[in-house]
């Protein structure tokens, strides 16, 4: 039997194609979606991924067999599935492995209006449900698949967030990364006479054959970084595989970490609802919550991921919120995540301050950080109790992973929840005291 165990994660489906993930599994999932929803019609969309297509059919298949409808959106970027879901009010699903590498396949799942499934709220449930549908006879109906292309009304919805009219002209350069940016990217900056853009690496092609596409990986973004010294280009953006993802680049070829763009969009969003809540996760840099402070906002410190940001920006009427890995929330946008929003609205405020990129972070960058440091580890759980007896002198959390405040400095380690890796993040007053943690951190680790 398949190890369901192994690829049902915190927020979504993932695993290796075909040994962990294959078709007779998606088509269990098709069944375990629609009678957990209980939905008469799902919308359903692949990234560029070769197993996409196959997998989906699969899927279909459990879908129709138990009498509901789909709409197939084909190739689409992650935040254009959610479009679908929250204007359709559909349930959705969408095939990608977001930043993983080739052999990887998985689903990101949603009710309708793009209401997060995660483990908590759903996705447990899904997860039995399929067991049970692995020892089933499954027969399609592919009369109950429809197609539909919605790029470009999802591009509509994107531009909607920002006023075309006061962008000034700038050149952009985008490194896509052989992922789905490749397809909606264009679609968006398209219209918009102001902005000169360049695509990087735009061929959708899920064998990734220039570089990994995973941006908050410091080595992912070096091409992107020469080009913008070299082609004299105002802003940088590196999106990861599906899309939902953005990093920028500043003129000068420095990368912009996520929670630097949080505090920026922070701003944006406390001008536009003053007093509003702002959510941020706990890796987040201090400085996030140090601007939303001093914007008028009230802002909220939150676990890491899509599934649990969206329902506490339910709970809460947050009008926003960011995490360090990249992703942006707009409750405009259903309360999904969406780089090519996050881009439009950073592009729309240098253009009403009339500052080059490296001269707007300057405010809300004030302390060193780490980036996010990846080890492989044997025993995560041994390792995080060993780092915590370590600093046990110190104020520690657990809302997730081991959180530490060592007073001008912290950190957190984790476990990822897509791969067998222990995370670190650290921050400090200092680049010299930032550096010397992350190495005493480090020994304690790989002792």
């Amino acid at each position: 039997m398949p190890n369901l165990d192994a690829i049902v994660k915190a927020y979504d489906v993932r695993g290796t194609v075909p040994d962990q993930f294959d078709e007779s599994l998606a088509r269990a999932f098709g069944v375990a979606f629609v009678q957990f929803t209980k939905a008469s019609s799902v919308v359903v969309a692949h990234d560029m991924r070769p197993s996409g297509p196959g997998l989906v059919a699969a899927f279909q298949d459990g879908v129709t067999s138990c009498g509901a409808s789909v709409v197939n959106l084909g190739l689409a970027s992650t935040d254009l599935l959610y479009y679908a879901s929250g204007i359709m009010n559909l349930p959705g699903a969408m095939f990608t492995a977001s930043h993983n590498p080739a052999q990887y396949n998985g689903i990101k799942m949603c009710s309708a209006g793009a209401r997060s499934i995660g483990i908590d709220n759903g996705l447990a449930d899904i997860r039995e449900l399929a067991r049970a549908a692995l020892a089933t006879a499954v027969v399609g109906d592919a009369t109950k698949v429809t197609k539909r292309n919605m790029l470009s009304d999802f591009a509509d919805h994107v531009l909607s967030f920002i006023e075309v009219s006061s962008l000034r002209p700038m050149k952009v350069v985008a490194d896509t990364a052989n992922g789905m940016g490749g397809l909606v990217v264009p679609a968006v900056f398209d219209r918009l006479d102001m902005i000169d853009m360049e695509i990087m690496y735009g061929e959708l092609d899920g064998t990734f054959p220039n570089h990994p596409a995973d941006p908050i990986q410091p080595a992912n973004q070096r091409d992107l970084q020469a080009r913008v010294v070299a082609g004299g280009f105002d802003v940088g953006l590196a999106f990861d595989g599906d899309a939902d993802r953005v990093f920028l680049v500043d003129e000068l070829g420095r990368t912009m970490s996520g929670s630097t763009t949080t505090a920026i969009l922070a701003k944006v969003f406390l001008r536009r609802h003053p007093g509003a809540t702002i959510l941020y996760n706990l890796i987040s840099s201090r400085a996030v919550r140090e601007v939303i402070a001093e914007n008028g906002g009230t802002g909220m410190r939150t676990k890491n991921g899509h599934s649990y940001m969206k329902g506490v920006m339910a709970d809460t009427g947050a009008v926003f919120a960011g995490e360090h890995s990249g992703h942006y929330y707009f409750a405009d946008n259903y309360r999904a995540d969406s780089g090519l929003i996050a881009a439009l609205v950073v592009l729309e405020e240098m253009s009403r301050t009339g500052l080059p990129l490296s001269k707007l972070r300057e405010s809300v960058e004030r302390y060193a950080n780490s980036g996010e440091i990846n080890t492989q580890v044997k025993d995560i759980s041994a390792v995080i109790a060993r780092v915590a007896e370590r600093y046990a002198a110190f104020p520690q959390d657990r809302l997730d992973g081991l959180t530490v405040d060592c007073g001008d400095w912290w950190f957190n380690v984790r476990p990822s929840n897509t791969e067998p890796l222990l995370r670190l993040n650290l921050e400090a007053a200092t680049r010299e005291q930032c550096d010397t943690q992350v190495a005493e951190l480090l020994q304690l680790i790989t002792a």
